[in-house]
């Protein structure tokens, strides 16, 4: 593998012919640990200060709930925003520029004198810096891994498990000295890392349009050495020549010109100018006629209830069932079977073969039974029995659902780039409305947290229903499909047009069929 560095703007570009699946990735695979530790390890953890804020602001739990939603929802719903200033500024500036956004809404909502500052704050500035944060960071990641990208996104995305684990009791200790508002300061003054995190993104490009362009130089070269060949062979059998002058005359004319384009082509591929293939659309929304696609995006958009609801309120079950010493370790137990959950997962999906939805969907439905038992927790070790479960098959999803776009059984890897921009931007509506019809259901149900986890297990379950007719309707769409040595050699033959510019008989003759050129030489001897 040949790797060489240029230096465009300033910055230093990492230039492959193929995936490294190491190098510098592995630092960018630090970066995402502590950046997933900042970002989401810390949203999560902000239950913790769930009561106090209710107390402070004299508010209703789903007035407090709104925070979290309205910074889930700003994070999902800017992911096309992060997507397209990614590719015009590139990834580092994009995450340091996250990293300030962060830092300045936690520290803002330090200072807040009302609910509705807090929404500002944490909801929208934050919200928009988490996007920016994470999402180019797991783009440049992803690119700098190919054999071992699920195993790799798996293991770095536990950051934000080890930091549940430390800041629940971590950020209960301070409270309880500090206060939440100095608390808040303090975060706030942690988040500034993202920007050194974000410093250490080095973009990659991988140039494997040379390799193509190599091969059909080599195609072209051989080409030449048979025209020249049959040419000269012609020219040493005068009685032949004599006997069809006009024709050959003809057959010259039309092998000058022939050998003029070949030439030309063979000159100007080493010289890397020609167009390279085309690039897809930023945002291809024609993707949402693919039925696999609709009924996958059903299923993150109801799977999204259950992703950040049960974090918020394991803390306040824990209390109203008078386990108050023991409610922020809840969290914790919640982060240390999800890393082994997220770890489990990486190992199976890198086993071949296995159809991964498949596993996907036996874990989402396991996910939901898990939520669904939250209710009948009565006791300490049931509640925390609950918890372990949940964090181990949360892990499973978690880190799995958005890698798995890039499967066949989706939209394959060549439809990734449009699929998850539109696939995060429809999963941002449920983690808007999930947290606060979690809350009004508790006040509901006379302060019964049992109701939220009842309520995002049944949103899981309608999830895992979209997500078994994935699979039957990609296997429906397929059945229609021309057959495969058709696709293949039609595939072939506009890759090759995408190449380079040749003449339109030079591709469907002379390339498909090159054993005329041996036809001619056993005519002449």
């Amino acid at each position: 593998m040949n790797t060489f560095m240029e230096n465009t703007r300033g910055c230093t570009i990492n230039v492959y012919t193929k995936t490294p699946d190491g190098g510098w990735g592995w630092i960018i695979a630090i970066a995402f640990f502590f950046i997933e530790v900042l970002t989401y390890g810390i949203m999560k953890s902000l239950g913790v200060f769930f009561y106090d804020l209710m107390a402070y602001f004299d508010v209703s739990n789903s007035r407090v709930s709104w925070i979290l939603s309205i910074s889930a929802f700003v994070m999902m719903f800017t992911a096309p925003l992060s997507t397209i200033l990614s590719n015009h500024f590139g990834c580092r500036p994009v995450v340091m520029l996250g990293g300030l956004l962060v830092s300045m809404g936690m520290m803002a909502a330090s200072f807040a004198r009302s609910i509705v500052e807090m929404y500002i704050a944490i909801g929208v500035v934050s919200g928009v810096g988490f996007c920016l944060s994470f999402l180019p960071t797991v783009t440049i990641l992803s690119q700098y891994f190919d054999k071992y990208r699920s195993l790799v996104m798996a293991v770095a995305s536990t950051g934000e498990c080890f930091a549940i684990f430390t800041f629940a009791p971590a950020f209960t200790l301070l409270k309880n000295h500090l206060g939440w508002k100095n608390c808040l300061l303090i975060i706030g003054a942690l988040q500034l890392n993202i920007v050194v995190c974000g410093a250490l993104l080095r973009p990659i490009v991988i140039r494997k349009i040379e390799k193509k362009k190599m091969t059909l130089a080599m195609e072209t070269k051989y080409m030449l050495e048979n025209e020249e060949t049959c040419m000269s062979i012609e020219s040493v059998d005068s009685g032949v020549e004599s006997l069809s002058t006009s024709c050959d005359n003809l057959d010259h004319s039309k092998k000058c010109t022939t050998n003029e384009t070949l030439k030309e082509n063979l000159q100007m591929l080493p010289d890397g100018k020609l167009k390279s293939e085309n690039q897809p659309k930023l945002l291809d929304f024609l993707i949402l006629k693919n039925k696999s696609f609709i009924f996958y995006a059903l299923f993150g958009l109801f799977a999204s209830l259950g992703f950040f609801a049960p974090h918020l309120y394991v803390i306040p079950l824990s209390i109203s069932l008078g386990i108050d010493d023991w409610a922020a370790y809840m969290l914790s137990a919640m982060a240390v079977t999800e890393v082994f959950g997220r770890f489990s997962v990486g190992c199976v999906l890198n086993k071949q073969p296995i159809r991964k939805i498949y596993i996907q969907l036996i874990c989402v439905s396991l996910l939901s039974i898990t939520l669904l038992c939250f209710p009948f927790a009565k006791c300490l070790w049931s509640l925390v029995t609950c918890s372990m479960l949940y964090g181990f098959m949360f892990g499973t999803v978690a880190s799995t659902h958005i890698p798995m776009l890039a499967e066949d059984d989706v939209v394959g890897v060549e439809k990734m780039p449009s699929a998850i921009g539109i696939y995060i931007f429809i999963q941002s509506f449920s983690g808007l409305a999930g947290p606060p019809i979690g809350g009004w259901l508790v006040d509901v149900t006379g302060q019964n947290y049992g109701s939220a986890f009842f309520f995002c297990g049944i949103g899981l379950s309608l999830g895992a229903f979209f997500l078994a007719l994935v699979r039957p309707s990609k296997k429906g769409f397929c059945l229609r499909k021309q057959p495969p040595e058709v696709d293949q050699q039609q595939t072939t033959q506009e890759t090759l047009r995408n190449a380079v510019d040749v003449p339109e008989d030079f591709l469907d003759t002379d390339l498909k069929k090159p054993e005329s050129l041996q036809d001619d030489l056993q005519n002449i001897a």
